[in-house]
């Protein structure tokens, strides 16, 4: 243990106290050599083409692998996890099938800027009082944060791959601050996952191959997020009512039993965000929507891409009274949108009208993938 005089203590010392008084939960250090191995399960992650179309972790793996080959001169790092832990049962909105469910680090305040602001606060209190250069990261840049942060001793990686902390359970932002200065580093936490198999049974689209492992192109927050084509016909079913990412695989772990509630204001669900109408959100035109999700983290995939997820849960809500919102965006103006209608329709609509609809628009119809969905919706439909 360093000396309460030691310049190297107190730094770290001083660390701890900011990241208390700016709100975080968690705070460790670790060094950049301590993920070693890390680099090779990307590469095989990816060698196996389970990051699907997210092109840039492809391109930035190298820098991803290693901490110095993102910056030659770090030599510590500070993780620190901020808690957004719900208010309510996460998974309650799931039976409600007129309602979307999204994920609950969506339903307020984009937390990149909450956390990197955040972050620079403590990253310029420590390098004015040590002299030391630092940088920060919040996910947008090609950090291991979850490698780093159970490095760090700020939990484990679950067997869905997610960070799992004993005393907070699954909500944590990550964070980093890479710095110059020579911090000594705490002790990695253990696998405490034993023989549970909760997260990887819950999961509605079967994107876990093996523990520890993770399939991206099965992953309902990756094809609700990061793809930006049709959702894949064969897994619209199980998508059920997500319209913003998932949290199924989070919530039903164990170790939520000591999981708090979000103290930061701006990472508390809003009232509008926790259970929106399927019918109010299939009204939206851009600006509406950009007005709805201002400053959420929602807002960056877009008007069309998030239609495209609220019809294939208005296709999975049985709800008859959704047809005509579903009609109207069956000759929106993104092809995007006027395929995932054309699903919701072929869920929702009697085979008279399925027909009639079809021989409106399917003749004019430009998009191929539009006019593959009308013939998809008319040879699945029931007999009139």
């Amino acid at each position: 243990m360093a000396a309460s005089g030691d310049p190297a203590a107190r730094l770290r010392a001083l660390v701890e106290a900011e990241a208390r008084k700016t709100g975080f939960d968690a705070v460790g250090v670790t060094t950049p050599d301590a993920v070693e191995g890390s680099g090779e399960r990307l590469a095989a992650f990816l060698k196996l083409g389970r990051h699907g179309t997210m092109d840039w972790m492809a391109d930035t793996a190298a820098r991803r692998a290693s901490p110095r080959a993102l910056w030659s001169q770090v030599r510590s790092i500070v993780m620190l996890g901020m808690n957004y832990g719900p208010d309510e049962d996460p998974l309650a909105v799931l039976a409600r099938r007129d309602r979307g469910a999204i994920s609950v680090y969506a339903r307020n305040r984009d937390y990149h800027d909450v956390v990197k602001g955040r972050l620079k606060q403590i990253a310029g209190r420590l390098a004015a009082k040590g002299g030391a250069d630092v940088k920060v990261f919040v996910d947008t840049a090609p950090v291991m944060e979850k490698p780093l942060a159970a490095a760090a001793g700020l939990g484990w990686q679950g067997k869905h791959t997610n960070l799992v902390s004993r005393p907070l359970g699954s909500w944590l932002f990550l964070g980093a601050i890479f710095t110059t200065a020579a911090l000594a580093p705490d002790r990695p936490e253990r696998d405490h996952c034993g023989s549970c198999r909760a997260c990887l049974d819950v999961c509605p689209t079967d994107a876990f191959p093996a523990p520890y492992q993770l399939d991206a192109r099965r992953c309902i927050s990756y094809l609700t997020i990061e793809h930006k084509g049709p959702i894949p016909r064969a897994l619209r079913g199980a998508i059920g009512n997500r319209i913003y990412g998932c949290d199924d695989c989070l919530a039903v772990c164990p170790w939520n039993k000591f999981a708090r509630r979000a103290r930061e204001a701006r990472l508390v669900a809003r009232d509008d965000l926790r259970a929106p109408r399927l019918v109010d959100l299939l009204a939206l035109d851009d600006a509406a929507f950009r007005r709805l999700f201002s400053a959420s983290p929602v807002k960056r995939i877009g008007r069309d891409r998030f239609l495209r997820n609220v019809l294939v849960a208005a296709g999975n809500s049985g709800d008859a009274s959704l047809v005509a919102p579903c009609r109207r965006l069956a000759g929106d103006a993104s092809p995007l949108v006027r395929g995932a209608a054309v699903w919701a329709l072929s869920r929702l609509a009697a085979p008279d009208a399925l027909a009639a609809l079809a021989a409106r628009l399917r003749a004019d119809e430009p998009d191929e993938q539009v006019r593959e969905e009308w013939r998809h919706a008319l040879a699945e439909a029931p007999a009139a």
